[in-house]
């Protein structure tokens, strides 16, 4: 018998125990194990009944997804399923922890379902861009009631065993040894009808037309952009309408298309990207780690404020420290109304609330970080005051303590240069607002000792971040490319463009916001400084100055009521601003630049290229390790649509020949001296291949 599919025979009760490590994910051996148990089990006269059971965390966590890019060996899924809907004897599922996706069809493929307590089930492939493929859709609205059924998969959302219970997707809740319950289940059915949920009609109360045209009405406008959620719709309805075996077919059909498109392809992208960006080469697994026992946070503000509330909700004591006690206890109101517009929402609970604020100590004095075992600077963007902070921080806290940067642009060997322990200094670059975003910048020094890099890696995972791994440059790797794309959106409103036009446009290729709408969100004051540097720094980097224009009028953004747009008072909605227009109009009339027509096509082109052949230097030098953490990058800080997968991934969906082809046409273009194509663009182009490979 397969050893990932056990075989055990328990007083006349067969038991096939999955083992597949960590989740029992159902790749081909454990299928192809699975059907030789289940047909010794009903070829065996002296086996009454069977008990399919995972290990305590995981029932079964569905497929393997990396098969989806291979050629698939039989028996597959449904096959497998159609095996259990032929059994003679009753075919109990005992459910441990979670069934999930494929892990869930196969446990309502089973006659009987029985479950530890708190364990759950979902069927979550939406969340890969495809749909339930084993009988899934066909099978749940058939056991639960159809709307919930729609929401549960159009969602991903996972449902409580308990809840299964009160609808009878699950027969009975096994208090104490899963097993021992489900072979004592299984006694008592014995000799009874063989119930199957294929053979129930779909439980749908009203006229299905009406509830579907509702129901696709509602989805449509949840899921824009993504093509998964609608076809689950339509599955459904073919589970109300049609017969078992012909809404199976059709929801195989379905399948089949969306696993090779792109929206699948990007997601399953990002799936595994973020399972990357944790191995370094030169860093293995086994490398020691500090121990990370107290925090300090220099700063009060609103990226400190948010950086602590990660400690706190790790359950790591921390110390917010500020010059002065106003904005500490500034930082200490905002963290606490923060904290309050959670426990409003349901999603925090008023005891957790007060032990969270309870890790928080506020002070004035720099000295009280001396017992920290990582002490972060989140202050004010200056390399002259971080590296003041840092020269004071080296003669007060301890040794082997990590120092660690909230930078987001500015050179962090310099600043490690202002201590005598470089090996201990590290960039750590949340994202604001910190206690939300995913992405953690963590920036690598020359000097950046091996341990102090893998356990702030760790410490990534611990606050819930996903932890990408830079080198040191100007802007890191999500900053520095942003440059170009935010140089490039200057660049059309010079030549004709409207702030309006450029958003909406990114917004229809699926950004969370444009350009302009993100500049007045983040306050137009901050590029202004980061541009007034850059004209000393670089003065080969070419800006339109039409943002500056709109600063020097103090159009600071959403914080002064006006930016590229402007605002109602306590109303965040970008409202188009003549005033704007006469800005751009005048400006134009100043560079002698004559407005023209701009296609949308042309400005997320100019946009997400850019981002591209930025990304493509930054692999090439080293800055990145994997054109993949440069999607992780693009996906969990800056607003990049999960479907396509990330700047890199998309433009090797859209063929890098292609891509390179439209650079070399902007080089033609309006201010084309500034796009120099990447060699590792053009090498990879021209060979054929991509930068995800």
């Amino acid at each position: 018998m397969s050893d990932v599919a056990q075989y055990a025979v328990r007083d006349g009760i067969a038991v096939i125990t999955m083992n597949n490590p960590p989740v029992n994910g159902l790749g081909n051996a454990l299928r192809a194990g699975l059907m030789e148990a289940l047909n010794k089990a009903d070829a065996d006269a002296a086996v009454k009944g069977v008990v399919l059971i995972g290990s305590a965390k995981f029932f079964s966590g569905g497929a393997d997804i990396r098969e989806f890019n291979q050629q698939r060996l039989p028996p597959d899924l449904p096959d497998l399923n159609d095996r259990q809907d032929a059994m003679k004897k009753p075919l109990v599922a005992a459910i441990g922890g979670f069934a999930l996706g494929g892990g869930l069809e196969l446990a309502l493929a089973c006659h009987y379902r029985v479950a530890a307590p708190r364990s759950q089930v979902g069927l979550p492939e939406v969340k890969l861009g495809i749909l339930p493929g084993s009988g899934g859709t066909q099978r749940l609205p058939r056991i639960i009631p159809m709307a919930e059924a729609v929401r549960l998969m159009t969602t991903g959302a996972m449902l409580p065993v308990e809840k299964a219970k009160e609808y009878g997707l699950v027969d009975e809740i096994v208090q104490g040894d899963l097993l021992e319950g489900a072979l004592s289940f299984t006694r008592k059915m014995l000799g009874k009808p063989l119930p199957r949920i294929r053979d129930r009609k779909a439980q749908l109360d009203g006229d299905a037309k009406t509830f579907f045209a509702q129901v696709r009405e509602q989805v449509a406008k949840a899921s824009k952009g993504y093509p998964a959620p609608l076809e689950i719709v339509a599955c459904a309805e073919a589970a109300a309408t049609k017969p078992f075996d012909e809404g199976r077919r059709e929801e195989r059909e379905r399948f089949n298309k969306l696993v090779v498109g792109n929206e699948s392809k990007g997601l399953r992208h990002m799936f595994f990207a973020e399972r990357q960006t944790s191995k370094i080469p030169d860093v293995p697994e086994d490398t020691p780690v500090r121990e990370l026992k107290k925090a300090a946070v220099i700063g009060a503000g609103t990226m400190g404020g948010g950086i602590a509330m990660n400690f706190a909700n790790a359950g790591i004591p921390v110390t917010l420290i500020d010059m002065n006690q106003a904005a500490v206890e500034k930082g200490l109101g905002t963290i606490r109304k923060n904290y309050a517009a959670t426990v409003s929402k349901g999603r925090l609970k008023q005891e957790d609330m007060d032990k969270r604020l309870g890790l928080i100590k506020e002070t004035t004095r720099l000295e009280e970080a001396k017992d920290a075992d990582i002490i972060i600077e989140a202050v004010f963007e200056r390399m002259d005051v971080k590296k003041d902070i840092f020269h004071k921080l080296d003669a007060v806290a301890k040794l082997g303590a990590i120092l660690a940067t909230n930078t987001s642009t500015l050179d962090v060997d310099e600043i490690a240069a202002s201590t005598r322990r470089p090996q201990d200094v590290i960039g750590t670059h949340f994202f604001s607002p910190a206690n939300v975003m995913r992405l953690l910048e963590v920036v690598r020094g020359k000097q950046t000792d091996k341990s102090v890099l893998a356990t702030t890696m760790k410490l990534g995972k611990a606050l819930k971040k996903v932890p990408v791994v830079s080198g040191v440059c100007d802007g890191f790797i999500g900053n520095r490319m942003l440059e170009k794309y935010g140089q490039q959106s200057l660049f059309l409103l010079d030549e004709g463009a409207t702030p309006q036009q450029v958003d909406a446009a990114m917004a229809k290729f699926g950004m969370a916001m444009g350009p302009f709408t993100m500049y007045d969100m983040a306050g137009n004051d901050i590029g202004w400084e980061i541009r007034k540097r850059r004209y000393q720094e670089r003065p080969d980097f070419v800006y339109s100055k039409i943002a500056d224009r709109i600063c020097e009028q103090g159009r600071f953004g959403q914080k002064t009521g006006k930016g590229f747009y402007k605002y109602e008072p306590g109303n965040r909605k970008p409202i188009p601003d003549p005033d704007v227009d006469q800005i751009l109009a005048s400006y134009r009339k100043e560079i002698g630049a004559k407005p023209r027509t701009i296609s949308d096509e042309e400005i997320v082109e100019r946009l997400i290229y850019a981002l591209v052949n930025e990304g493509a230097h930054i692999l090439e030098e080293g800055i990145a390790l994997r054109a993949s953490d440069i999607d992780m990058v693009y996906l969990t800080g800056y607003g990049f649509p999960p479907y396509r997968g990330g700047p890199m991934f998309y433009a090797d969906t859209v063929g890098l020949s292609q891509v390179l082809s439209a650079i070399e046409r902007f080089q033609k273009g309006y201010r084309g001296e500034q796009w120099k194509p990447a060699p590792l663009l053009v090498k990879l182009a021209r060979e054929g291949r991509k930068f995800n490979e």
